[in-house]
């Protein structure tokens, strides 16, 4: 089975839609709006979140029902199956509206830049909109070559976001005066029917930073539970954002007559840099340019979001033969859509070129006054012109799809259809009317050309129906042995794309399980045996699972790379074909992607309930191995060079102390009673190399002393002595994890770091043994004082 692993909960998804709409609207739009419409803003601002509210609650209804990444794209594909105009519509002007939306904070960035962070002598040559140019091919760089961005990293970003606002709303009190404060901004609201064109045509511009509702659908299917999950998160999102906009209004409305001999309403009307000023009289120099440093910061961190979403419809426009094929291409070494994410970094770079560098208020062309000025309110313009369209459609989709396909199991529904839908696509094209006019004829005359242009091309079948046409109606996965049937027997067959996780491990099957990791398949047969005789020795017929998680990058689509997973479970199906005859064991075999490897392990052996995790010894990825060996729900073996060995006729094992040391001796009392001969080294340390152990506690262990034979040796380093010895005497050697391993530069504890160093040229095969029960708080805790403890009591003997 290749299934893709979910690792974001409520924390994550919620950080992740409010850090994506913490960006240039909330620093550049605040200005324009409190000038145009005083504390009114907050009612254009309330209206924006309200028509965003009503098209997040079909997003949200769609995402419970096709819980995949793609966003409107995909809820229109699937809703209009068929129709490739209309899809290729959507998903065109939706990868317009992403990268203008990027292109809108980059610029807003630029300005900021120009303004408060470049020195006057570089400003002066330096043309306007060339350092969100810049910004801009850095991101696509990186996004090209992978990143990792963690759930936990999003969630501590957007906290500092949420910080930096209330530094700026608490200066502003702290200014004014709570009381004075409040004051001043309910005395600021004007009449509303007086100030109704100009409320609706801010909530136009406001709109571009509520979209951020959309990255939590997006991500739809990497997140825990999506039918609760995401409707909870972007309810959550929007509201959380909307009492930040409200306090950022009340901070703004709070500027006051003058600022450095400037008077306010001139420093309202510059709009996108206006907040930046304001910090400055309400926190002084520090305060303005920690103002500053965050707003540059939140536009960054949202414009590579921006990124990622774009370049993920281009991705997926590919897979659907809607782009060029190569647009879906993975980079063979990043593991990236890298043609996709250089297609929207292009696109980027160019609306800023055009809108800011050529044509912006200080642009090339339009210093002189020969042609008309474009510049930010232009480019916001085209930017919400190319979401609002696409999210209309989304709300028609919602009542296309409850009419004719009312079997659809929806683990959310929109209360009032079609009424609701309805009433958000009136409200959608309501603000486009209110856009600035000419980002609204570039928006719609770019995305008449891009159909156009599909039309003229004719599009390209979806790889899913090549697929279909190449394999006919074969498409399956092997997914199991039992008893003994060889693998790739159909039994238990998935159809491709689909997920059945009712044929994975039963929890309820209180056999020994054995979870086998596995990531070079050129290993799998020797780590199967090796699992089957562990297994042996708890259980007549032991279960033994393996599993493959090929990774994700954070810039990629799960299911460009389900391939890769049936590749993968393929050739570990080859290696272990007849391999089940040979073992009493039951083997299952399981592929999932993920862009979280480690949490992907720990799930699969919580949920099947495993007894023993056996991996490989991690070369370059110690990070995955920290959090399996402490989060893991059972005992770890990390293994290296056991293929030959993999029955353990022969064991060699130190005289070492601590909880995996001990837990590892069940092992070698059980292997012991099976017929292994067990071979105890009790090193002692010559000078200041070690701490010499107890050998009794080693020797208690076991119930058998026929089979056990002690090596009495001397050594100035207890790795080498160890590893020597596992090596003349040809035997497989055992050891603990020691309890050091939480000094930073050792992966499993000194010692054993060290017997992996001594054994990797020589291919002694080693086994390193983590006891769960030490993964937790207090084992840690026990790590930590233990490093201490050791050396005072070397230091006293």
């Amino acid at each position: 089975m290749v299934e893709t692993t979910r690792t974001l909960g409520f924390r994550v998804a919620f950080a992740l839609g409010l850090g994506t709409m913490i960006a240039a609207g909330i620093f550049s739009l605040s200005g324009t709006a409190v000038y145009r419409i005083g504390s009114s803003a907050v009612i254009a601002f309330v209206i924006a979140a309200v028509v965003a509210g009503i098209t997040a609650a079909s997003y949200s209804e769609f995402a419970s029902i096709y819980a995949e990444n793609g966003g409107g794209y995909l809820f229109a594909s699937r809703t209009f199956e068929g129709r490739d105009l209309v899809t290729y519509g959507i998903g065109a002007s939706l990868f317009l509206g992403y990268t203008g939306t990027t292109a809108f904070y980059l610029a807003t960035m630029d300005e900021w830049f120009f303004l408060f962070v470049l020195p006057e002598f570089v400003t002066g040559v330096l043309p306007h909109g060339s350092v969100g140019i810049a910004a801009a091919v850095a991101l696509g760089v990186l996004n090209a070559r992978g990143t990792e961005e963690s759930g936990t990293f999003q969630v501590v970003v957007t906290a500092a976001k949420v910080a930096v606002l209330f530094v700026f709303i608490g200066g502003a009190l702290n200014f004014a005066g709570p009381a004075d404060a409040v004051a001043t901004f309910t005395g600021n609201f004007g009449s509303v029917a007086g100030q109704a064109t100009e409320i609706l045509s801010v909530a136009a511009l406001a709109f571009i930073t509520f979209f951020g509702f959309s990255a939590i659908a997006a991500s739809a299917g990497e997140i825990v539970e999506p039918t609760e999950t995401v409707p909870k998160a972007i309810a959550a999102s929007i509201v959380t954002v909307t009492v930040l906009y409200t306090l950022v209004i009340l901070a703004m409305v709070n500027t006051p007559e003058t600022i450095a001999g400037q008077p306010r309403a001139e420093i309202l009307q510059q709009g996108e840099t206006a907040m930046g000023k304001v910090a400055a009289a309400f926190l002084g120099p520090v305060g303005q340019y920690l103002i500053v440093a965050g707003a540059v910061f939140s536009m960054v961190s949202a414009s590579n979001a921006s990124i990622l979403a774009a370049s993920g419809i281009g991705s997926l426009m590919g897979r659907q033969g809607h782009a060029p094929r190569a647009v879906s291409r993975i980079h063979p070494e990043y593991d990236t859509p890298y043609y996709s994410v250089l297609t929207a970094t292009a696109t980027i770079s160019a609306l800023v070129f055009v809108f800011i560098t050529l044509l912006g208020h200080h642009g090339a062309l339009a210093a002189g006054g020969a042609v008309p000025t474009l510049g930010l309110e232009p480019l916001t313009g085209f930017a919400t012109f190319n979401l609002l369209v696409p999210l209309s459609v989304v709300n028609v989709a919602l009542i296309y799809s409850r009419r004719n396909h009312p079997g659809i199991d929806r683990g959310f529904r929109v209360p009032l259809v079609p009424y609701l839908p309805v009433l958000g696509v009136v409200a959608n094209l309501a603000l486009v009317s209110k856009l600035p006019p000419v980002g609204v004829a570039i928006g719609l005359g770019l995305t008449a050309a891009v159909v156009l242009a599909y039309v003229e091309w004719g599009g390209r079948p979806a790889e899913e129906e090549l697929v279909a046409e190449a394999a006919g109606e074969r498409q399956v996965v092997s997914r199991r042995t039992v008893e003994g049937a060889p693998l790739g027997d159909g039994d238990g067959v998935t159809p491709l794309g689909e997920s059945d996780a009712g044929d994975a491990a039963d929890p309820d099957d209180e056999r020994f399980t054995v979870l086998v990791p596995i990531h070079d398949v050129g290993t799998v047969a020797s780590r199967v045996r090796l699992a089957a005789r562990i297994g042996s020795l708890y259980d007549d017929r032991p279960r033994v699972k393996v599993h493959t998680t090929v990774a994700v990058p954070d810039q990629g689509d799960p299911a460009a790379f389900v391939d890769r997973a049936r590749d993968r479970v393929a050739g570990i199906e080859e290696r272990l074909a007849g391999l089940a005859d040979e073992l009493d064991a039951d083997l299952l075999v399981e592929g999932h992607v993920s862009k979280d490897v480690a949490f992907d392990v720990l799930r699969v052996a919580r949920e099947d309930g495993a007894d023993r995790l056996l991996l490989g010894v991690p070369e370059g990825n110690p990070g995955v191995t920290d959090r399996v060996q402490y989060g893991a729900p059972c005992d770890v073996l990390f293994v290296r060079d056991v293929a030959g060995n993999e029955t353990i006729p022969r064991l060699t094992i130190g005289a070492g102390g601590g909880p995996h040391h001990t837990a590892m001796l069940d092992l070698a009392d059980r292997l012991a009673d099976a017929g292994s001969q067990i071979e105890v080294v009790h090193v002692t340390p010559e000078g200041d190399s070690g701490v010499d152990e107890a050998l009794g506690e080693t020797l208690a262990a076991f119930d058998d002393e026929d089979r056990l034979v002690v090596r009495e040796v001397s050594g100035p380093d207890i790795a080498t002595e160890l590893v020597d010895h596992a090596d003349e005497s040809d035997s497989v050697l055992v050891v603990g994890a020691t309890r050091t391993r939480l000094l930073r530069r050792w992966v499993f504890g000194s010692t054993t770091d060290r017997v992996l160093d001594r054994a990797a040229g020589r291919d002694v095969p080693v086994v390193v043994y983590t006891d769960a029960d030490a993964g937790g708080l207090s084992g840690r805790l026990d790590e930590v004082l233990f490093v201490p403890y050791r050396y005072l009591r070397k230091f006293f003997r």
